[in-house]
């Protein structure tokens, strides 16, 4: 019998729990694998570059990605658009150390668990 391979659509938790379950992973399983399953592209409009060199650091230490204006790391603008790759999982932890922060971050942090939540 030949494989087949195709991507899946998934855009919330209850698509890869259905997926997941469809495949006979244990509930156990499915707990432990759907945040990090799942992974979204966010773009933040006008964030204070300050903010935005902390996102981007933040990101990263959780295995994320972050893209900044190049212009963002010397400061040389006020503020840039943000565009963050990552999975809820990654979000969920970057959400705890942001909401920590100064420059509007913890805002930012509110307003990203609403989208993950």
């Amino acid at each position: 019998m030949e494989s087949n391979i195709h991507i899946l659509s998934i855009n919330t938790i209850k698509d890869i729990e259905t997926e997941l379950s469809s495949i006979g992973v244990s509930s156990r399983g499915i707990d432990i694998m759907k945040e990090k399953l799942i992974f979204l592209v966010l773009k933040l409009e006008n964030v204070d570059t300050r903010a935005a060199n902390i996102i981007k650091q933040t990101m990263l230490s959780n295995g994320a990605e972050a893209a900044v204006s190049a212009a963002t790391v010397n400061l040389s603008v006020s503020h840039t658009d943000v565009i963050i790759g990552a999975t809820i999982k990654q979000l969920r932890q970057a959400i705890q150390r942001l909401q920590e922060q100064p420059w509007g971050l913890k805002e930012i942090a509110k307003k990203i668990e609403e989208l993950v939540a």
